[in-house]
């Protein structure tokens, strides 16, 4: 794939829940920008196989690997794969995957806490724990999760999935004091509200509110966010660790009285 400007040339990134959505847009923008990139997936197999295909097709290098996140080992495997994968090489890892269930506190379990808390915040842990343990002897890396404007916005009827982006953040923070004298930078993304297919039968009304009162007129794009993770994992961000990276079209400048 040619690279649009050739920030990532030479890298090899692992970005998890690729199948689609703002995955397939941080896969497809470090594909173009030069990086070799392992497709993560659970059970979106066809469309991360024809995202793959897709990178391939276009000049680039891609495979796909799949596994449950939720499981601590399959966390360790699918980054020794990507790393074998790379030839002994892991220089970016994007944890995208994770959950957005919908659910009221007063009828939630402590097994439906620790479904959105495992997918979403433990698979985090366990990926770059994982990630730095190949880093550390390449000569270093780059880690980025993708969080959300929930992490300091709350939704209703998303406390667990706030929650977890939340720590998510936090997490990215006190990662990056502990590797960053191992020359491994670990930052967040946080989108706004991202586009996909069908969100605006979906939820018409908060499609409409959001383009109402967003400053830049629009939804996000899977390259939007895409794009801030690029910018991260390059030279450009070498000394930007620990940090937050908001991208939602100015919302949260927006005041809330």
């Amino acid at each position: 794939m040619p690279a649009v400007s050739g920030l990532l040339e030479g890298q090899v990134a692992l970005v998890t829940g690729a199948g689609g959505g703002i995955g397939r847009g941080v896969a497809l923008r470090f594909a173009e920008e030069g990086a070799a990139v392992a497709v993560h997936c659970r059970t979106a197999v066809g469309a991360a196989r024809d995202l793959a295909a897709r990178i391939g097709g276009a000049g680039g290098r891609a495979v796909v690997l799949r596994a449950d996140l939720t499981v601590e080992d399959a966390c360790r495997r699918l980054v020794g794969d990507a790393t074998e994968w790379g030839g002994g090489r892991l220089t970016a890892l994007v944890n995208n995957a994770g959950v957005q269930p919908v659910q009221e506190l007063a009828g939630m379990t402590v097994a439906d806490w620790r479904a959105v808390v495992d997918a979403n915040l433990s698979s985090v842990f366990a990926c770059t724990q994982a990630a730095v343990e190949v880093m550390r002897e390449t000569g270093g890396g780059t880690v980025t999760h993708i969080a959300s404007v929930e992490a300091t916005h709350p939704a209703p009827l998303h406390a667990h999935y706030c929650a977890s982006k939340a720590a998510v953040v936090m997490h990215a923070r006190s990662a990056a004091l502990e590797y960053g004298p191992l020359g491994i930078r670990v930052n967040t993304v946080s989108p706004g509200l991202v586009d996909r297919e069908g969100l605006a039968e979906d939820w018409p009304e908060g499609v409409r509110r959001w383009r109402e009162a967003v400053p830049t007129g629009r939804l996000g794009r899977p390259e939007d966010v895409g794009d801030a993770c690029v910018f991260l994992a390059s030279p450009l961000a070498s000394w930007i660790t620990g940090h937050d990276l908001v991208v939602d079209g100015g919302m949260s400048a927006r005041p809330t009285w």
